[in-house]
Protein backbone atom coordinates (compact mmCIF):
# COMPACT_ATOMS: atom_id res chain seq x y z
CA UNK A 1 0.00 0.00 0.00
CA UNK A 2 1.23 3.61 -1.20
CA UNK A 3 -0.16 6.46 -0.22
CA UNK A 4 2.81 8.61 -0.70
CA UNK A 5 1.01 10.29 -4.04
CA UNK A 6 -2.60 10.39 -5.39
CA UNK A 7 -1.52 8.67 -8.26
CA UNK A 8 -1.13 5.09 -6.69
CA UNK A 9 -3.10 5.80 -3.58
CA UNK A 10 -5.90 3.38 -2.69
CA UNK A 11 -9.35 3.79 -2.51
CA UNK A 12 -9.81 4.82 1.50
CA UNK A 13 -6.88 7.29 0.94
CA UNK A 14 -8.84 8.81 -2.26
CA UNK A 15 -11.96 8.89 0.37
CA UNK A 16 -10.52 10.54 3.19
CA UNK A 17 -9.18 13.36 0.88
CA UNK A 18 -12.34 14.39 -0.68
CA UNK A 19 -14.54 14.04 2.58
CA UNK A 20 -11.71 16.25 3.67
CA UNK A 21 -12.32 18.73 1.06
CA UNK A 22 -15.61 19.06 1.46
CA UNK A 23 -15.55 19.48 4.75
CA UNK A 24 -13.04 22.48 4.19
CA UNK A 25 -15.21 23.90 1.63
CA UNK A 26 -18.55 23.93 4.04
CA UNK A 27 -16.36 25.65 6.66
CA UNK A 28 -15.32 28.31 5.01
CA UNK A 29 -19.00 28.96 3.35
CA UNK A 30 -19.88 29.05 6.53
CA UNK A 31 -17.65 31.68 7.70
CA UNK A 32 -18.26 33.49 4.72
CA UNK A 33 -22.10 33.95 5.04
CA UNK A 34 -21.47 34.37 8.82
CA UNK A 35 -19.21 37.30 7.99
CA UNK A 36 -21.63 38.79 5.65
CA UNK A 37 -24.99 38.65 7.60
CA UNK A 38 -24.02 41.96 9.86
CA UNK A 39 -25.72 44.60 9.60
CA UNK A 40 -23.14 47.76 9.62
CA UNK A 41 -24.81 50.74 8.12
CA UNK A 42 -23.76 53.02 10.93
CA UNK A 43 -20.51 51.52 11.72
CA UNK A 44 -18.64 53.61 9.36
CA UNK A 45 -20.04 56.91 10.11
CA UNK A 46 -22.67 56.94 7.57
CA UNK A 47 -24.41 59.90 8.10
CA UNK A 48 -28.71 59.70 8.47
CA UNK A 49 -29.61 62.77 6.54
CA UNK A 50 -27.58 63.63 3.56
CA UNK A 51 -25.24 66.79 3.36
CA UNK A 52 -25.85 69.22 0.78
CA UNK A 53 -22.91 70.47 -1.34
CA UNK A 54 -21.72 74.26 -0.98
CA UNK A 55 -20.88 76.39 -3.21
CA UNK A 56 -18.99 75.90 -6.84
CA UNK A 57 -15.56 76.50 -6.41
CA UNK A 58 -13.18 77.26 -9.82
CA UNK A 59 -9.26 76.88 -9.10
CA UNK A 60 -6.97 77.83 -11.48
CA UNK A 61 -2.95 78.49 -11.79
CA UNK A 62 -0.96 80.50 -13.76
CA UNK A 63 2.60 79.48 -13.26
CA UNK A 64 3.72 78.67 -16.86
CA UNK A 65 6.71 77.32 -17.35
CA UNK A 66 9.46 78.66 -19.89
CA UNK A 67 11.88 76.16 -21.11
CA UNK A 68 14.32 77.32 -23.53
Amino acid sequence: MNNASLATADRVTHLKVVVLALIASIAIMVIGITAHAVDDTRAYGVAATPIKAGKVMVSTTDARTLVR
